[in-house]
């Protein structure tokens, strides 16, 4: 397995229609995402003192995080109308070796900021809402 560039971990998002295209979400310069797991604890009298956990049980999410350079695209018009109206939206992580993940996610913070002598910046967190798909 060889290293991969942090710049080819994209953060696409859905253009509505069917089949669903992806448009990357402009401007980024990190992208971050974290698969969460909830675990459903079956300990008993018989474990012996050991922790048991049941496979497959439990609540799974992805959250995933962001931070760029504002350049008022397409994507980042409706990454912002989906945060103001709370809105889910298809979205997908693709990866440089081809790999992708793809789901709903709910826009659960969108912040923007910018310096007198500098550039217009913003950083966004996702939450998934129901299945995410490992292509």
């Amino acid at each position: 397995m060889t290293a991969q560039k942090g710049a080819a971990f994209l953060l696409k998002i859905g253009d509505g229609g069917s089949p669903i295209a992806y448009e990357t979400v402009a401007g980024l310069r990190t992208t971050q995402m974290t698969i969460n797991g909830d675990s459903v604890v079956v300990t008993h009298k018989e474990s012996g003192g050991w922790r048991e956990l049941l496979s497959g049980a439990g609540t799974r999410s992805v959250s995933v995080s962001a931070a760029g350079i504002f350049l008022g695209s397409d994507a980042e018009t409706t990454v912002r109308a989906n945060a103001l109206d709370g809105s889910l939206d298809d979205y997908e992580l693709s990866f440089e070796d081809g790999a992708k993940m793809r789901g709903r996610f709910l826009v659960q913070r969108l912040d923007y900021s910018g310096d007198f002598n500098g550039e217009r910046t913003y950083t966004l967190q996702l939450e998934s809402s129901g299945q995410v798909a490992s292509l």
